[in-house]
């Protein structure tokens, strides 16, 4: 039986593939498993049906027989668990591997959703101009800190992993930022993980969706 996730029925980014359904999808490709998607509205996802699967109302989620699963590095983790590419053999370059996960899920993308959410929500607010220049200060720290790590390697421990899946994805909220040019080494390092054949089907994929429900 194929899993099945959840995605937006009108996804907010307009197709570009930052929706976090494309994690897990991008995972899914990776590993060789076929899997289904059921797209969701947001009046539904906050209905019973969706709650009892994310108790949060977001998406995606993972159902596969009797097991649901919420919260995309969750889900994730449980993919590259299950199925051989996404994890090292190796038991410590294994443990690197989700170190890259969570460092991914806890210690960049905290930033960098704080500054989309006052990029989005707060232009209007007396603060904006004063609070925007902070937040960026503390992407760019978090930034600086992982291209000097990244140097000249192509991905973060050895070979492509999930930890890797997971920064690309949390990376590339910061698309159309102008804070991303500003280290030529991770936007090599994106590039390289947009180059993936499963990414770009992820991405086809994904897009489709938008195209779908713009040209109703």
């Amino acid at each position: 039986m194929s899993p099945t996730i959840t995605a937006f029925e009108s996804s907010p980014d307009r197709g570009r593939g930052l929706a976090r359904d494309m994690r897990v999808r991008w995972a899914l490709e990776e590993v060789g498993q076929p899997y289904e998607v059921r797209l969701v509205s947001f009046k539904a996802m906050k209905e019973p049906a969706h709650l009892a699967l994310h108790p949060f109302g977001q998406i995606p989620t993972y159902e596969e027989g009797d097991l649901a699963l919420f919260e995309s590095g969750a889900i994730v983790f449980h993919i590259a668990q299950r199925h051989g590419g996404l994890l090292p053999e190796d038991a410590n370059a294994r443990a690197r591997a989700i170190t890259w996960m969570f460092a991914a899920l806890s210690t960049v993308e905290p930033p960098i959703v704080d500054r989309s959410f006052a990029v989005l929500l707060e232009r209007d607010k007396p603060w904006h101009e004063a609070r925007l220049p902070m937040l960026e200060d503390r992407v760019r720290h978090r930034l600086g800190e992982l291209s000097r790590h990244l140097g000249e390697a192509d991905w973060l421990d050895g070979a492509f992993s999930a930890g890797d899946l997971m920064m690309v994805s949390v990376l590339r909220r910061l698309d159309g930022s102008g804070l991303l040019e500003e280290y030529p080494t991770l936007c090599a390092y994106i590039a390289r993980g947009e180059a993936r054949p499963a990414y770009q089907r992820a991405f086809d994929d994904q897009l489709a969706v938008f195209t779908a429900a713009s040209s109703r």
